[in-house]
């Protein structure tokens, strides 16, 4: 008997193996046609199935005869995201079935698929007041020499009633390292606001200060009075103080950022500008509806909006609707490749990673030309028929002029 059991253990183990192999090993490859923008790619990059086995499994056959999942992974999302000694480095946010999430760097040579996890999780120091969850780094290379991680940090309200098990405090949580292993914990970031989450350090120095984009909020899920997404200066990283925060993108009636919005990940230098990638979100019948947008600010001032397209820049499509929290793409990390090229990576309804490629050129054409929202229904209608017009005076010119209503027709 014992014997037929060692030998069930070794078969399903090594099935084990052949199936996450062969999930890591996966070509991806590009949906056809897309927007113009970006080029979706069909596999998610990360899963819960993509955690090493030997995180979930004792692989002792005298300890776990029955090789049973001891650590269950529920979700793997909202990475952040660096090129680092040529490799593509995603700073996953893993979830176990436990509700805790931890932080976990997967690597790829391509950037577009065959990721595969470190070793072992990353070990984050805790400060003198110990997280209870921390999640959703942003990485940020910083013109200091650092590489910083921001995080959320949440911990129970103290002042919740003993019969409210849900309520929290959420904070920005700071890290740096220069090798991406070894992590050293700064105190938690400090602004006038109750709460913040998707704090975001901007690249560079801004008159020989550090700046920070934040979210300022009353709870730990509503924005409350909080009018989207800020920014704020400290002297320093260790013990980084913002003594005021001036709001950069406010939240607006009636578009997909009227109910809150929060940075992603840091921005984007381009020549005309920083290019930003935000998410915005609206209340609607089924629940909450996160979706991503862009914008990008003045290369001098950071805190002035230059250019902002209207609506979203993409939103959850097909499978990616459906998850732990569904109707929902979230991003926090993007890499600028070789020639300009950029890799977005997203994760889905609070489940799996994926990403979409774009270029430095497509993304400013996008936000430079794309017209703004109008904020009107009617506007909206003059902006289509601006459109149109310019089509019409682009057909007239070259087909004959017998021909150009049926041309517009057909377009």
């Amino acid at each position: 008997m014992n014997d037929y059991m060692e030998n069930q253990f070794k078969k399903r183990l090594k099935q084990l193996k052949e199936a996450q192999c062969e999930l890591i090993k996966k070509v991806n490859r590009k949906e056809s046609l897309g927007n113009g923008v970006y080029e979706r790619y069909i596999n998610p990059v990360l899963t819960a199935a993509h955690a090493p086995l030997h995180w979930r499994y004792d692989l002792n056959f005298r300890t776990n005869p029955y090789l049973m999942e001891r650590f269950g992974i529920n979700a793997v999302l909202n990475a952040g995201a660096i090129k680092w000694n040529g490799k593509y480095l995603l700073m996953a946010r893993v979830e176990g079935n436990d509700r805790k999430s931890f932080f976990a760097v997967a690597e790829s040579d391509t950037g577009i698929d065959q990721f595969q996890f470190w070793h072992t999780p990353i070990v984050m120091p805790e400060t003198e007041n110990p997280d209870t969850n921390i999640y959703d780094m942003r990485l940020v290379a910083h013109e200091d020499g650092w590489i910083y991680g921001l995080f959320c940090t949440e911990r129970k309200d103290p002042n919740a009633p003993p019969f409210d098990q849900s309520m929290a405090v959420a904070q920005c949580g700071i890290a740096r390292t220069k090798n991406m292993i070894d992590w050293q914990r700064l105190p938690d970031l400090k602004t006038p606001s109750p709460q913040q989450r998707n704090v975001v350090l901007h690249p560079e120095f801004v008159d020989g200060k550090y700046m920070f984009y934040t979210r300022p909020q009353d709870g730990f899920i509503e924005a409350g009075k909080g009018g989207g997404i800020g920014f704020g200066f400290a002297d320093t990283m260790e013990g980084a103080v913002i003594n005021e925060e001036f709001i950069l993108d406010p939240k607006q009636y009636h578009t997909v950022y009227e109910m809150k919005n929060g940075l992603g990940p840091a921005p984007i230098k381009t020549a005309y500008g920083w290019l930003h990638l935000a998410h915005g979100v609206r209340n609607t019948a089924a629940g909450l509806r996160y979706v991503l947008y862009l914008f990008m600010t003045d290369l001098e001032n950071p805190g002035n909006v230059i250019f902002k397209p209207g609506g979203y820049f993409m939103a959850p499509e097909k499978d990616e609707r459906i998850g732990d929290v569904s109707n929902v793409l979230f991003s926090n990390g993007w890499i600028v490749d070789d020639f300009g090229k950029v890799l977005i990576y997203y994760a889905s309804s609070d489940t799996r990673m994926h990403v979409a490629v774009s270029s430095i050129d497509r993304l400013c054409d996008y936000v430079m030309n794309t017209p703004p929202d109008g904020l009107r229904s009617a506007a909206s209608v003059e902006t289509i028929l601006h459109i149109i017009e310019r089509n019409e005076a682009v057909l007239a010119a070259e087909a004959p002029e017998d021909s150009v209503t049926h041309l517009v027709t057909d377009l």
